[in-house]
């Protein structure tokens, strides 16, 4: 099968190549870094016409590597074009092709337990945070309508993340600088980028659409991974802080983010895709990536 991956040099599309290429694929990559801009309508279609693919896999982001709660709707505007803008153009360039597109699994409405892909995401998101999830929206509308398969992964952890060794998040716990606010009352499912990458490869030949949660097996809040992922770096114990006091610094989707998110369940991905996490838990999957480095 030819595959275009749209996004090849992010954190997914690095892990997802070399995969393609050890299962048999034929992988043509799209990206600024190979001569296309996603949101370059005429340039995409070329791209497109000229590989002529079987599947077409969209994980291109332009994610900052710290992200400012505060200034989110600024810092994501040209991911939310990529993932609206940018499937378009791949959509409208490659009809009958398997497309393949990345979503989100954590942006559930707030409930227990973790949340299958028939819950609601959030109806009301704090302002910040609007635009990416208009953007999210449009982007799995965009993919029922191509009969398309949105894998929603979980928080990505693995090289080139936010979590890795030398990542945002793990400089900020390294340094006392990641608070629990409130209760810490998130739960977090998350994802390796490996596994990310298994899942997308098992989803290019078989007959799904719709989302699927492509998470590990063990949903935590916040109040439990963070103090565990400081005490694997030898970092400080998380001080804690009031609500109020949080919102002056990161506003409502920071506050948001910390003690309303939902935990995510993998039972379909498993089921329809036959897939399993290689790093069933984050517990020995960051403790794997962060005390060997």
């Amino acid at each position: 099968m030819k595959v275009l991956v749209a996004g090849s040099t992010g954190v997914i599309g690095r892990s997802l190549v070399p995969l393609l290429t050890a299962v048999g694929h034929e992988v043509v990559e799209v990206s600024r870094k190979h001569g296309t801009d996603l949101l370059d309508r005429d340039a995409v279609r070329r791209a497109v016409r000229q590989a002529a693919p079987d599947a077409v896999v969209h994980v291109a982001t332009a994610i900052p590597a710290a992200i400012n709660p505060r200034t989110m709707a600024r810092d994501f505007a040209l991911t939310n074009r990529l993932r609206t803008e940018g499937l378009s153009n791949l959509v409208d360039a490659a009809p009958g092709a398997r497309l393949v597109v990345q979503g989100l699994a954590y942006p559930y409405r707030h409930g227990e337990g973790p949340a299958d892909e028939d819950i609601p995401l959030l109806a009301a998101p704090p302002r910040q945070f609007a635009s990416s999830l208009a953007a999210l929206t449009e982007l799995e509308r965009l993919t029922g309508q191509a009969d398309g398969l949105v894998l929603r992964f979980g928080h990505l952890y693995g090289p080139g993340t936010a979590f890795d060794a030398h990542g945002s998040v793990t400089a900020q716990i390294r340094q006392g600088k990641m608070p629990i606010v409130g209760r810490g009352e998130s739960v977090f499912s998350f994802t390796h980028v490996h596994d990310a990458a298994t899942a997308i490869v098992a989803s290019l030949d078989r007959d799904v659409t719709g989302a699927l949660n492509v998470v590990d097996d063990d949903p935590a809040p916040v109040y439990e991974w963070l103090p565990a992922v400081a005490e694997m770096l030898g970092a400080p114990a998380p001080q804690r802080i009031p609500v109020f006091a949080a919102r002056l610094v990161v506003g409502g989707w920071g506050v948001t983010f910390m003690n309303e998110l939902r935990g995510a369940a993998n039972t379909r991905a498993r089921l329809h895709l036959d897939w399993r996490p290689r790093h069933a838990t984050w517990r020995r999957g960051l403790a794997s990536e962060l005390v060997a480095a």
